[in-house]
């Protein structure tokens, strides 16, 4: 279910009926994957991306909407889609996707905390049941078979990229059309009602929706060819805006400290995501504001030019030493530029600073591992350990935990990490293949042996047609 840009509809719509193979690509900075594959007529492929400063700030945005929504927080899923169109959806499951596009293309964190209302709305209005006809349901693990690890490109992982994208092949996630006209109205509504419940204006969201009647007339569009599956843009526009007057925190203004992360967040994204011409123009050498440091620190590891966007990381550094993003991305800097054991200082105090978060402690393991020094790796198992207790749902994750397993020449624990990293993203044939091998040589009894057995038994029931394993 999408925020309903009938430019995206239309767009999405042409490449589904081609069936065109896709391109889906990244460059160095966030996690993502690189992959080619053929999505069928009926289906969308997408990748995702991965950054732990962008998913937490967009969680911080949800959760008090979902708290009034009456929407338990810790069942709701965000995802950030690489594609820079202004679009999100929902999917069955309560998995909201956010395009990075609406980083980009937003002016602030009212507008997209207007949209993220716009999505509560149809989650909690149970659109996603009583539109199950028209709507597939997203194959989330194969989904998230996409995201790989920054590492698994660079600096003596470049295998595990392939390995990962093998596992994505044929992975599509199905074309979301339009819902009615009167679910579209409803999630407005509820969002509106969402954002005054939590002291935040409604405007975000009117603005948003102009915006996309605005492009729609200057492309052109007939406005009536979408009126049986949402209302009509400019009458969208009117009720929303006759909503936000309405609400007494019609003119709350974000605060600079919302502004300010927001800002940080989207000059990452640009950095990231748009052509090195345009994240320089954007963010011209003349500005020396966070943002635009941020930026260009992105743009030249992008490029590579490790010297300046070694400058512009560590100057801001020198401005937030408690920031643990900043080191983040100095560790990426490094491994990116074939130095990982550079990039192990700075990504462990992104973890000394930032303990709870799996992704940084991955990206460190990461590094570890591409050193290729044994008593180094034996660290990055430590910390697989703990990022994995705390999301077991990372492929990437596995596959390194595997690669540290194999470099140690432990055999057994290297085919259970990787019957895990099937078992993540579903492929569950593959997963008892690998948990079958684990269990010839694993200890009975043991609780490695208990899960590869437990792998083996799960896979099974699910594909009776393969048998046994053994």
């Amino acid at each position: 279910m999408a925020i309903c840009n009938p430019l995206q509809r239309i767009q999405r719509r042409r490449v589904a009926a081609a069936a065109r193979s896709r391109i889906l690509a990244f460059s160095l900075g966030f996690f993502g994957a690189l992959s080619l594959y053929t999505t069928p007529a009926s289906a969308q492929a997408i990748t995702l991306l991965q950054d732990t400063e962008t998913e937490r700030l967009l969680r911080s945005y949800e959760e008090p909407i979902l708290h009034v929504a009456g929407i338990d927080p810790a069942a709701v899923k965000i995802y950030i889609v690489n594609d820079t169109s202004l679009n999100a959806f929902v999917a069955e499951g309560q998995n909201i996707f956010v395009n990075a596009g609406l980083f980009i293309q937003l002016k602030g964190p009212n507008e997209l905390i207007g949209v993220l209302a716009h999505e509560t709305g149809h989650m909690a209005g149970g659109h996603l049941i009583r539109g199950s006809d028209a709507i597939a349901k997203a194959e989330i693990p194969m989904l998230l078979s996409m995201v790989v690890g920054l590492a698994a490109a660079i600096a003596g992982a470049g295998e595990a990229g392939m390995i990962l994208m093998g596992i994505g092949q044929n992975v599509a996630m199905a074309q979301y059309l339009g819902f009615s006209r009167v679910q579209e109205a409803t999630a407005d509504q509820m969002g509106q009602r969402y954002l005054r419940a939590t002291h935040q204006s409604g405007l975000g969201m009117v603005h948003v929706f102009n915006r996309m009647a605005n492009e729609a007339a200057s492309a052109g569009i007939d406005e009536r060819q979408f009126a049986s599956d949402h209302p009509v843009d400019r009458d969208r526009v009117a009720l929303l805006q006759e909503e936000a007057d309405a609400s007494p925190y019609r003119d709350v203004p974000d605060s600079p400290q919302a502004i300010h992360a927001y800002e940080m967040v989207k000059a990452k994204v640009i950095g990231y995501l748009l052509p090195v011409r345009d994240v320089l123009y954007r963010y011209p050498l003349t500005d020396n504001s966070a943002p635009a440091r941020y930026a260009r620190a992105m743009v030249y590891m992008r490029l590579p030019d490790l010297p300046k966007a070694l400058a512009e990381i560590n100057s801001l550094i020198k401005d937030e030493p408690k920031n643990p993003y900043f080191y983040e991305v100095l560790g990426q800097i490094y491994v990116t530029m074939s130095h990982p054991e550079k990039g192990i200082g700075p990504y462990q105090t992104s973890v000394n600073l930032l303990p709870d978060a799996p992704e940084l402690r991955v990206s460190l393991a990461a590094a570890q591992v591409a050193t290729g020094k044994k008593d180094i790796e034996q660290a990055a198992i430590a910390n697989l350990k703990i990022a994995l207790q705390q999301d077991s749902d990372n492929p990437f994750g596995w596959y390194e935990m595997a690669q540290a397993y194999s470099d140690l020449g432990n055999q057994p624990m290297a085919d259970l990490a990787t019957a895990e990293r099937y078992y993540t993203v579903g492929a569950l044939p593959q997963s008892a293949v690998f948990a079958s091998r684990a269990r010839k040589k694993l200890v009975n009894g043991s609780p490695d042996w208990v899960r590869a057995n437990d792998i083996i038994a799960i896979a099974q029931s699910q594909t009776p047609q393969h048998g046994s394993q053994d």
